[in-house]
């Protein structure tokens, strides 16, 4: 069997973590199985050397920020190598290149669009185990590009398809997938499976569990992920296709995202093409977009509120100042202080009732909203930051969550 895991930087934080992994690592080699381990970064290291690059300056090239943060994860692949050899294992250690990982010209936010297999596959027919830089690929150019944050999930599913793997598993520091953040909600329960759809829109509403792309990816591939604890043995959470059993929970899951910042665009003339301005300038500088709400029009002028990332909202007010002038708007305003509030389940769409529930919940709660959106198996709430946590309990209650045992 060819098993590809993935280890997140909780996982390989410290010396005696990475020595667990190994151990874990070699327990299923020995058992005959080929091995392909995707790591991250140690603990905090993306972070300290994001702080440490803006100590240098506030404006660092994306091309440089790449090759700084590609760093992390190569010293934790070799150093879990090292750990490996020392239990008697042949093992080697790859970079993202070496794996021969392509990715597209993206810095910061590279997508991966082929994988060159051949070295990996000599080196497991040499009956080595393999260590592979997560995060991290090659361009056209030869030069190095990283895939984002959370970006070592995606390498671990992508490398699964392209070896054609029996098994994907994501280890992390949570047994698996929980209704909510048991952090915040202790009442939260691990569920048994969960499917791609939900678990996509989950991981792009704020659960940190898994990457959203490395859903996607594993959805397009049919490739079934086990995430898992990598300090226990408990079985974790399957994420999968969806079965024909019809679901017993209406809503899966709640979830909160605070990394959210509100944007509007006041007077907008409404004529064909105005919208398509705003979102293109956009989409030019990389900037995701998420919710997206017009008013309704009066004296032939409307508002346009929008989302993004809080880490993107610098670029994006850039942007919105420059589209303000050339269409002739009369002002924008923005606002960091938001979260997003979201319920995810697959039966919500043949349930009438959910969202009045929702927002019923929220009105108990004295939460006002800011924009709502909506899809067939998820709503979402922009609220005041400090009533993020609130809701979330709230809902997580209303809905029965915290009475439900694993699905």
């Amino acid at each position: 069997m060819l098993i590809v895991q993935k280890y997140g930087g909780t996982s390989v934080a410290d010396a005696s973590r990475i020595k667990n992994v190994a151990r874990r690592v070699v327990k299923e080699y020995r058992k005959g199985n080929q091995m392909v381990v995707v790591v991250s970064a140690m603990g905090d290291t993306t972070d300290d050397l994001i702080a440490l690059s803006r100590q240098i300056t506030d404006n660092p090239s994306p091309r440089e920020m790449d090759v700084l943060l590609s760093t992390g994860e190569r010293i934790s692949s070799a150093l879990l190598a090292m750990a490996i050899k020392s239990l008697g294992v042949e093992v080697i250690s790859l970079t993202g290149r070496q794996a021969g990982i392509k990715t597209d010209m993206v810095y910061n936010k590279a997508r991966i669009i082929d994988v060159e297999s051949d070295r990996m596959r000599e080196e497991l027919a040499k009956s080595k185990i393999l260590i592979v830089a997560g995060f991290q690929g090659l361009n056209q150019y030869g030069d190095i590009t990283t895939l984002g944050r959370g970006g070592s999930d995606t390498t671990a599913v992508v490398l699964a398809a392209a070896l054609q793997a029996d098994l994907c598993e994501i280890y992390t520091d949570v047994d698996g997938v929980y209704t909510a953040d048991p952090r915040v909600v202790p009442e939260a329960r691990k569920l048994a499976t969960i499917t791609y759809d939900e678990m996509l829109e989950l991981a792009h509403l704020g659960a940190g569990v898994l990457h959203p792309r490395s859903v996607e990816c594993a959805k397009h591939y049919g490739i079934p992920l086990h995430v898992r604890s990598s300090f226990n043995d408990n079985p974790g959470t399957i994420v999968k296709e969806e079965t024909d059993m019809e679901k017993d929970m209406v809503i899966t899951g709640v979830t909160y995202n605070k990394n959210v910042a509100k944007l509007s665009v006041f007077g907008v003339p409404d004529q064909p093409g105005i919208a398509y301005k705003i979102f293109k300038n956009l989409a030019d500088k990389n900037i995701s977009v998420d919710m997206i709400v017009q008013s309704a029009m009066r004296d032939g002028i409307n508002d346009i509120s929008f989302t993004v990332a809080q880490d993107d909202l610098p670029v994006s007010i850039e942007s919105i100042e420059e589209i303000v002038k050339e269409i002739d708007a009369q002002g924008y305003a923005h606002n960091a202080d938001v979260a997003m509030v979201s319920i995810v389940g697959a039966g919500m769409n043949s349930n009438p009732g959910v969202a009045a529930m929702m927002f019923g919940v929220l009105s108990e709660e004295g939460i006002n909203i800011h924009m709502i959106s909506t899809s067939d198996i998820k709503i979402s709430c922009i609220v005041k930051n400090k009533d993020a946590e609130q809701a979330v309990k709230a809902l997580h209650k209303k809905f029965g969550l915290d009475r439900i045992g694993p699905n």
